[in-house]
């Protein structure tokens, strides 16, 4: 990934994760108020839905620059330690 790719991503990153804690504070402000439950719900799974988008977009810088370094790399120890992380990361998110 170039330099330039990276940097754009980061942007998009930060972003979503910005508008993720604009709709997690307000979803506190609704509990707060004492707003309707099924209201709060859906203010929270935008939360959620933009925390997946983030994730996923990490995961594929992720694999669009560490991981491919390392996979074209002649370091098996490297290569197998990438790819543990990978699988604990796609566990992890499974649940």
């Amino acid at each position: 990934m170039k330099k330039e790719e990276y940097e754009k991503s980061t942007k998009e990153i930060v972003k979503n994760l910005k508008k993720a804690q604009t709709h997690s504070a307000k979803v506190v402000k609704m509990l707060e108020e004492g707003k309707y439950c099924i209201d709060i719900m859906q203010q929270n799974m935008a939360v959620i839905g933009l925390l997946k988008l983030v994730n996923q977009q990490i995961l594929e810088r992720h694999l669009h620059s560490c991981f491919k370094f390392a996979m074209e790399a002649n370091d098996e120890e490297m290569k197998n330690k990438m790819i543990n992380e990978i699988l604990k990361v796609n566990k992890l998110s499974g649940k």
